[in-house]
């Protein structure tokens, strides 16, 4: 949902980079998730407000910038049963990932590995289909999804492979 990008001030608070829809959705959520690569640790959030572009956070425990330098490049989540149900044709990006991307004359892209955000749209990076480890960039758009089952693990796309 986010990540640590920096110090800010001397008494401990962090600029998180927000991966949310809206800046401020994270300040919803008295309790955070830091870490990356299966190495995580819960922190509770004294307090936290928008500024500017990005977010601030005091975590408890986080008291100088030293301990707030500690933090940088870690990555922000909260768990899955405290977010609200996605909409119809809304989907969380952890639940694309690992996704398989078959376009309409049934060529196979590989899997989603992850989602990047553009200023225009989200766009999916699939890598690994038919033994090729080159990646391809798709737009998360409506002219370009055609479906995504989750049920089935599979994204169908009107993309074509040259491209």
């Amino acid at each position: 949902m986010g990540r640590v990008t920096a110090p800010f001030g001397v008494k401990g608070w962090v600029k998180i980079y927000a991966l949310t829809a809206r800046l401020g959705n994270l300040l919803g959520y008295p309790v955070w998730w830091l870490g990356h690569d299966g190495d995580w640790r819960e922190m509770q959030v004294a307090a936290a407000k928008v500024h500017g572009k990005t977010l601030v956070a005091q975590l408890t425990g986080i008291e100088d910038r030293e301990a707030a330098v500690r933090l940088k490049g870690l990555e922000v989540a909260v768990p899955r049963s405290q977010l609200p149900g996605a909409a119809e044709n809304e989907f969380y990006w952890a639940d694309l990932i690992g996704l398989r991307v078959v376009n309409t004359e049934q060529h196979e892209f590989g899997r989603v590995v992850r989602v990047m955000q553009t200023g225009a749209n989200d766009v999916l990076v699939v890598a690994g289909g038919n033994g090729n480890e080159r990646e391809t960039l798709i737009p998360f758009t409506a002219g370009a999804i055609r479906q995504v089952d989750l049920a089935a693990g599979v994204i169908n796309v009107d993309w074509g492979k040259d491209y």
